[in-house]
């Protein structure tokens, strides 16, 4: 399948045929050009819980914001823990988490609506942004997964979280966003041994220092296609957040103390 993403802007990228799907559909996945953080968050930091001055994130969310044509005060913000609880989310959500990290809605790592004007969010610098959408019940998510996330299922408790809403898995569509690919994310047993065994063909490589290759993309395609979502309507990103360092801020080759990109989608009012 192609690249989902097309960018147009280089402030963030978009997944444009889910847009022309639903005119009043935003998605997409901020890069860290364009904004005013220092270093080491330069530029375009979205995060507010990394040390980064509070001001400078939140006129790069308020610029972005301006970008995209969806008010600060309209998204929704997570705390993100690494686990796998999703929220469905409403207008009386809007603007949880937006200009302060302690009004994020707590404990949670994926949302969902079916609402107009609710602009879900979430944060990422190597871990995985899933996205989902529902054209025939015009449901929409997005979910964090880092490899706790990942290996725990949090794209299965999407999957069921758009179900309970009255959608079919046949007709959800996904797009797997830009983390950090397989031949950087070196990992050690410890991990590996998280990772359910039916997935270990496809997403594990032993190497010969006795750690492991892990496929965080291919990890959550094989839990979505074994959730029930078609082969034909998961789209897999080709970018690399490590590798591709012009682009976007990278937990582990930044060691730590870097900026985060904005995973968004949203129905405009």
């Amino acid at each position: 399948m192609s690249e989902p993403f097309i960018t147009k802007h280089t402030s963030y990228l978009r997944i444009e045929k889910w847009e022309k799907l639903s005119p009043s559909l935003t998605v997409g996945f901020s890069t860290k050009i364009g904004g005013i953080s220092k270093p080491p968050f330069q530029q375009l930091n979205m995060g507010l819980h990394v040390q980064d001055n509070q001001q400078d994130v939140i006129e790069n969310r308020e610029k972005l914001a301006e970008d995209l044509s969806f008010p600060l005060s309209s998204w929704v913000v997570g705390e993100q823990v690494h686990d796998i609880n999703i929220k469905t989310v409403t207008k009386q959500d809007v603007g949880s988490g937006a200009s302060n990290y302690d009004t994020s809605i707590s404990n949670i790592d994926g949302m969902v609506t079916r609402e107009k004007g609710v602009f879900c969010t979430a944060f990422f610098a190597d871990c995985v942004p899933l996205f989902f959408f529902d054209s025939k019940q015009n449901i929409i998510g997005v979910a964090h997964a880092g490899w706790r996330g990942s290996v725990h299922g949090i794209g299965q408790q999407m999957v069921e979280r758009f179900r309970s809403l009255g959608s079919d898995p046949s007709d959800l569509q996904a797009v797997i966003g830009p983390c950090i690919s397989k031949k950087y994310y070196e990992v050690d047993e410890q991990v590996i041994t998280h990772i359910p065994k039916p997935f270990h063909s496809n997403s594990v490589t032993v190497k010969q220092n006795g750690r492991f290759n892990l496929d965080l993309k291919q990890l959550n395609k094989d839990i979505l296609l074994q959730s029930g979502v078609l082969r034909n309507n998961i789209g897999v990103t080709n970018y690399c957040t490590y590798e591709d360092s012009e682009l976007f801020f990278s937990h582990r080759r930044d060691n730590g103390k870097t900026g985060r990109m904005l995973g968004f989608i949203g129905f405009s009012d």
